[in-house]
């Protein structure tokens, strides 16, 4: 006999579209969903400037739309990029808002929705469940098939030379979220590389983490660790492959809802000192501190992992532990196919940083108490090591 279900709950964006090309409608989308009609659109310079924005631009017009363009953000945006955005929203009369592009440029456009109208000054919103009231209506378009922040709850800003806070709150979850992986196709390998592992340690972690897996986000966890390990390559080695992005962006959208509701561990953990310090890209450091991780946790995470195996390998009547072994040599296999780079000193992080590095860890308690093996400084600094 089973043990009875534990409650649960799961939450995720009211209603999202997927169709390629839907940007070039964007006017008609927005006309039909909302009534606001002055858009900010949360960017960066690189995709303004490449000329990503222009058929959305050219839709909402006709459709009758104010927009203006806020493309100062940077990735790991410090508070200075946030208030600035929020001032130009303000300038301009904005009354609804979107984030196109990056994990970066759809937390910005979170925390703006809300701070467009509220009165509490930012250092309130800091922690879990610290927004009061409402916000503008958000949308949400992604361009890249990793961070997922186009499904979560979480705001994530650098506050100082090396540290970061987090908003977390219902608030920030999209009214709207638009899937075109149109929007995908001139992403460089690298970064299709280091996104997409980054959207499979999601899944992963999602998967194994110790507070609030439930039966919900195990379905999503599972579907998008499979879609991103049949498509991760296929999408690095030709950028045009249409399938292989539409299954990348699908895949880190439901590894975003996946860790949204099942929250993500030390691998997040150990990887936010790399970009704190070194300004690495987040699916970067994921991608670095993933295999150390994924073997340090085999003790206690093995009839999990064996049970990922079983989605990308294919079943198997090898025990527990042959099977968790072969998803860890699967998951290495794959990095290393990709094309993203594997080591620490292959990205420039000094041997003589590591302890540093281990001590910062340590300050990543909301992550860490999520692991399913206890994390120590002495485990942490060994981990860096086996990066390096």
């Amino acid at each position: 006999m089973t043990d009875p279900m534990k409650a649960f709950s799961f939450d995720t964006p009211g209603s999202m579209l997927v169709e390629w090309g839907g940007a070039a409608r964007m006017g008609e989308l927005l006309a039909d969903w909302f009534d606001a009609r002055n858009l900010l659109i949360v960017t960066d310079k690189f995709l303004h400037q490449a000329g990503l924005l222009e058929p959305a631009k050219a839709s909402l017009a006709a459709a009758g739309f104010s927009v203006t363009v806020f493309d100062d953000v940077v990735a790991d945006p410090p508070e200075a990029v946030l208030m600035s955005c929020v001032a130009q929203g303000k300038a301009a009369g904005a009354d609804i808002v979107m984030g196109l592009g990056g994990g970066s440029s759809m937390d910005i456009a979170k925390l703006v929705a809300v701070m467009l109208v509220s009165q509490q000054p930012l250092a309130d919103l800091y922690g879990i469940g610290k927004v009061r009231g409402t916000r503008v209506p958000l949308v949400q378009v992604p361009t890249t098939a990793g961070t997922g922040s186009e499904v979560t709850n979480i705001t994530i800003l650098t506050t100082g030379e090396t540290t970061k806070m987090g908003v977390v709150s219902h608030q920030l979850y999209a009214d709207r979220v638009l899937l075109d992986a149109e929007l995908t196709l001139g992403l460089p390998p690298v970064q299709t590389a280091a996104t997409g592992i980054d959207a499979m340690v999601h899944a992963i972690e999602a998967y194994t983490s110790r507070h609030r897996k439930n039966p919900l986000s195990d379905v999503f966890a599972r579907e998008a660790l499979r879609l991103l390990a049949r498509h991760l390559v296929p999408a690095c080695q030709n950028g045009t492959d249409r399938a292989a992005r539409e299954g990348m962006l699908i895949g880190a959208n439901y590894a975003g809802q996946a860790f949204s509701n099942s929250p993500v561990a030390a691998v997040h953990a150990l990887a936010y000192p790399l970009g704190g310090h070194f300004h690495l890209p987040h699916g970067l450091t994921n991608a670095l501190m993933l295999g150390p991780v994924l073997r340090f946790n085999m003790t206690a995470a093995a009839p999990l992992y064996a049970e990922l195996a079983d989605v990308v390998l294919g079943p198997s009547d090898e025990g527990v532990q042959a099977r968790s072994a072969a998803f860890v040599s699967f998951m290495e296999d794959l990095m290393d196919r990709s094309g993203a780079p594997r080591r620490l000193r292959d990205v420039n992080v000094p041997e003589d940083s590591l302890p540093m590095l281990a001590r910062d860890a340590m300050l990543q308690t909301r992550l860490l108490v999520n692991n399913p093996v206890e994390v120590t400084e002495p485990d942490a600094l060994r981990l860096y090591r086996e990066a390096f």
